[in-house]
């Protein structure tokens, strides 16, 4: 059975490292001890050593031990024998190409799709849809592909902007990037505005957090969605 937690972000404004959500995944890695956690995505550039320390005084409020991938001398066994999995933010084309390297897809897709919960912010929620052509980052290394996880059957844009009504910005919205999105492919796009999550479980894709998500299927006016709203519907 599935356990997976798709977040929008890590850090929502005014709180610490994965805060906001500490509770929620206190209960959703109750049956693990220790988390595997993937640095692959190096936000800013930073080391994985440094990443891993960030995660590891995060877990340790709901008491859990992390262990950093890139300490293990085989990833791919390491995959195989965790309790739980975390795939943090930074830069997704970087993370896609790391996980190519270590030819690590598809050992996380058996792991997850057989209950090894999984849990991704920002770019390691990027890479559990269909592809990572809807993140938000500079495609700064080329990865072999940019098909993902396909564990949902659609693209996440985490950290979703709504459009400023004042800004006197002239460049493209996030919307207007997704619309051109669907003028060469068809598949859903979910924008998750920071501080939302989507939880599945089986067959089952719920909004959770406080705010709306907005949904953009291809040839349809983009539409928003509440909090507790099941997302099965999308393919």
């Amino acid at each position: 059975m599935q356990q997976i937690t798709i977040a929008s972000t890590s850090t929502v404004h005014g709180s610490g490292y994965l805060e906001y959500i500490l509770d929620y995944l206190n209960e959703f890695f109750k049956n693990a001890e220790t988390i595997l956690f993937i640095p692959y995505a190096r936000p800013g550039g930073i080391s994985h050593d440094t990443y891993t320390k960030t995660v590891e005084k995060a877990f340790l409020k709901i008491n859990k031990t992390v262990t950093g991938i890139h300490t293990h001398q085989n990833p791919v066994e390491a995959i195989k024998q965790a309790e739980a999995i975390f795939v943090g933010g930074g830069n997704t084309f970087v993370l896609t190409n790391q996980l190519y390297k270590n030819n690590l897809i598809k050992p996380l897709q058996t792991a997850i799709k057989t209950g090894t919960p999984y849990l991704g912010t920002s770019a390691g929620s990027n890479i559990c849809g269909l592809t990572i052509k809807n993140t938000n980052d500079m495609p700064i290394i080329y990865p072999p592909s940019f098909n993902a996880l396909a564990l949902v059957p659609f693209n996440i844009n985490p950290h979703y902007l709504d459009p400023e009504p004042n800004s006197t910005h002239m460049g493209e919205t996030r919307e207007t990037r997704i619309k051109e999105f669907h003028n060469f492919n068809t598949n859903p796009v979910i924008g998750l505005r920071e501080g939302s999550w989507l939880a599945v479980s089986r067959n089952s894709i719920t909004l959770k957090g406080n705010l709306t998500a907005r949904i953009f299927e291809y040839n349809k006016t983009p539409y928003e969605v509440a909090p507790e709203t099941e997302l099965n519907h999308l393919k």
